[in-house]
């Protein structure tokens, strides 16, 4: 988790609707399975993305005011902000390419 920031819902809108850089955001909870097993992934698109693309995780169990604002209602999912708004979402497990593809459109936008 080297590359990866820890949101909470007190830094969020500072750190995530405020940047000016690409957030990746994992929603996830620690009881979750498939969202242990994205874990790697998304520490693997952090680290392959670098400075183009700021990469955390928010724990959905610790901080609840975030994912409600934002609609969630299955994790683990990843949202890609851009300027502020919501530019990809993604819902359950999936592959570290479909989640660079992501990225990768969301950075070509």
């Amino acid at each position: 988790m080297a590359n990866e920031k820890i949101f909470t819902d007190a830094n969020f809108q500072a750190e995530v609707l405020k940047s000016e850089t690409p957030v990746l955001v994992d929603f996830w909870a620690e009881w979750c399975g498939p969202c242990r097993m994205l874990a790697p992934v998304i520490e693997r698109i952090a680290t392959a993305n670098g400075e183009k693309l700021v990469v955390g995780k928010l724990n959905v169990d610790e901080n609840q005011q975030t994912p409600q604002q934002f609609g969630i209602q299955g994790i683990p999912t990843v949202i890609i902000f851009k300027g502020g708004n919501v530019a990809r979402q993604i819902v359950g497990f999936q592959s570290q390419e479909n989640i660079q593809k992501a990225v990768d459109e969301t950075l070509e936008a």
